[in-house]
């Protein structure tokens, strides 16, 4: 059984910290990870920037391997998701507090194959996963 990564239980826990303080949680995204779901109208250098406050999105799903919910931009609505691995950091508008992730910690899923094949190569070992908190 794959252990299961500590990002998802991260940002719920400093979503809630967040909105406990009444702050406004702002969601760092890389807009380019594969299975994004975003208003590109919006993306800025390949990422994006999102109010999850509770007062801008409906039906918010903090899960282990996305992130859903739905808002308005520009005044059209929009159904929002965000896999896990996509996620650079989570802070507050009101003071930039929060916890941002290492870009590389996850890699994108390669592309299927038909299973005849394949370069053979180990994949290469990767680094460990840093985290670091900006005051």
């Amino acid at each position: 059984m794959a252990m299961q990564g500590t990002r998802p239980y991260f940002i719920r826990a400093i979503h809630d910290w967040i909105v406990d303080r009444q702050w406004t949680p702002y969601l760092l995204v890389n807009a380019e990870w594969p299975g994004t779901e975003l208003p590109r109208a919006y993306v800025e250098d390949g990422r994006i920037v999102l109010n999850i406050g509770p007062n801008s999105v409906r039906y918010l799903q903090l899960g282990n391997d996305e992130i859903t919910f739905s808002a308005r931009f520009g005044g059209q609505p929009m159904q929002v998701r965000v896999p896990i691995a996509a996620v650079l950091g989570i802070y507050a508008r009101e003071n930039g507090e929060g916890l941002f992730f290492d870009g590389d910690e996850y890699e994108p899923l390669p592309p299927v194959t038909d299973g005849a094949g394949g370069s053979g190569s180990e994949p290469e070992a990767k680094p460990r996963p840093a985290l670091r908190v900006v005051k």
